[in-house]
C-alpha cells in the first residue's frame, strides 16, 4: 500500500482495531436490554456489581460461571470501555449492557435460586434482575 513495511502493519492493525471497534459497539447494540430496562439496570448497577463479586466468590457454582463473573469484574476495573465513561449516557450505558448480557448465561446456568441467595438489594431490583436475564419469559 505504502511501500513501507511498518506503516502497512501500522494502518493495517489500525483498520483492524477500528473494525473490532464497530462489531463490538454493533453487538452491544444487538444485546441491550428493551423496553426501558437499560434505565432500571444502570439504576441497579451498584447492587448486580455486588451481585457479580458475591457469585464469583463462592465455590458451590460451577467453574466456568466463576471464570465468566471473573473476567466480567476485571473489564469492569480496566479503565478502557468499549464506549468511554466520559461519553454521556452511552459510556456507562455499555457496562450495564455487557453485565446484562454475561448476567442472563450465568442465572440460565447457576440458576435462580443461586443468584437469589446472593442478592444484596431489594426485593423489587431481584424483579428487575429477573426480566434483566429473561427468567421471566417462558423456556421456548
Amino acid at each position: 500500500m505504502t511501500g513501507s513495511w511498518w506503516w502497512d502493519l501500522v494502518i493495517g492493525v489500525g483498520a483492524a482495531l477500528l473494525l473490532t471497534w464497530v462489531v463490538l459497539v454493533v453487538v452491544l447494540a444487538i444485546v441491550r436490554p428493551r423496553g426501558g430496562l437499560l434505565r432500571e439496570a444502570l439504576r441497579l448497577l451498584p447492587d448486580v456489581l455486588r451481585l457479580v463479586r458475591r457469585l464469583a466468590a463462592d465455590k458451590s457454582l460451577p467453574r466456568g460461571v466463576r471464570i465468566r463473573l471473573g473476567l466480567l469484574l476485571a473489564y469492569l476495573a480496566l479503565p478502557l470501555d468499549v464506549i468511554p465513561d466520559f461519553i454521556p449516557v452511552l459510556g456507562y450505558a455499555d457496562d450495564a449492557i455487557i453485565v446484562t448480557a454475561v448476567l442472563r448465561g450465568v442465572v440460565r446456568r447457576a440458576g435462580l435460586d443461586a443468584v437469589r441467595a446472593h442478592w444484596p438489594g431489594t426485593d423489587d431490583g431481584f424483579a428487575v434482575v429477573v426480566r434483566l436475564t429473561g427468567l421471566d419469559r417462558p423456556a421456548r
